[in-house]
């Protein structure tokens, strides 16, 4: 009887060792061979995956799951959010949601990237592609994710009208100048670009596409100021640099 029973008491303790073993080989050998990356602009999909995945670990399936699950997500500059859908065993997307940028201003050797309010969303030493260095803004001491203390009141709704333009329009600018009265001085490459006040961007912007395949390659001044959407026959001025 006790042969029986321990006989039987083996075979129990040996099948309870086969299977944490193959839960072990399972764990190990499960690995996502599959990553895609969608809602990225600032970073390709190259990049996100080297920050998120450069770990021995950190494609195995099930540390990935816990990872996400359990721990705090990475720090990445200019990205708010980021979230793991896993579609199968093997097979996962990374859903990036950026920081809405839309200027940065040149604070004490760092570029302080600021939102549609006006808040430091990020400080920096890389200059983003694609958005404009703002210049011009008398503003005091800078706290990041605290808006921009700025003297010129009401400049953060400009600086976003003016670039939704630029963007649906795909037009790329260095710099953007506001004085003290607001009025507008944009440089892209070699050309300048003066829009005067904040009245009839629509339009200003609008001639300006029009006319930069005309543009291409000179260096000057382009005069938009005095636009009047009430004269469609109207000239404007081009300076060219000595």
């Amino acid at each position: 009887m006790r042969s029986r029973r321990r006989g039987h008491k083996r075979i129990w303790i040996g099948g309870t060792v086969f299977l944490v073993l193959l839960l072990v080989i399972l764990f190990l050998s499960v690995r996502l061979t599959q990553i895609t990356v969608s809602g990225n602009k600032n970073y390709t999909e190259e990049e996100i995956k080297t920050l998120l995945f450069s770990g021995r670990w950190d494609k195995n399936t099930f540390y990935c799951y816990y990872k996400d699950k359990f721990k705090e997500h990475e720090n990445i500059p200019f990205v708010e959010e980021y979230k793991l859908v896993f579609n199968s065993p093997f097979s996962l997307e990374v859903i990036v949601h950026e920081k809405a940028i839309i200027g940065y201003v040149s604070y004490m050797g760092s570029n302080m990237y600021f939102d549609k309010d006006g808040i430091i969303v990020e400080s920096s030493r890389e200059t983003l592609e694609g958005v404009p260095m703002i210049t011009g803004l008398r503003f005091g001491h800078i706290v990041l994710y605290q808006v921009l203390p700025v003297a010129q009141e009401g400049v953060f709704d400009q600086i976003m009208q003016l670039t939704q333009l630029l963007s649906s329009h795909e037009i790329s600018v260095d710099k953007i100048y506001y004085d003290k009265d607001l009025k507008v001085r944009m440089t892209m490459g070699e050309i300048t670009v003066e829009l005067g006040s904040s009245s009839d961007l629509n339009g200003k912007i609008a001639e300006l596409a029009d006319m930069l395949p005309v543009l291409a390659g000179h260096a000057g001044t382009l005069d938009l100021s005095t636009y009047d959407e009430l004269n469609p026959d109207q000239w404007f001025s081009f300076k060219r640099k000595e």
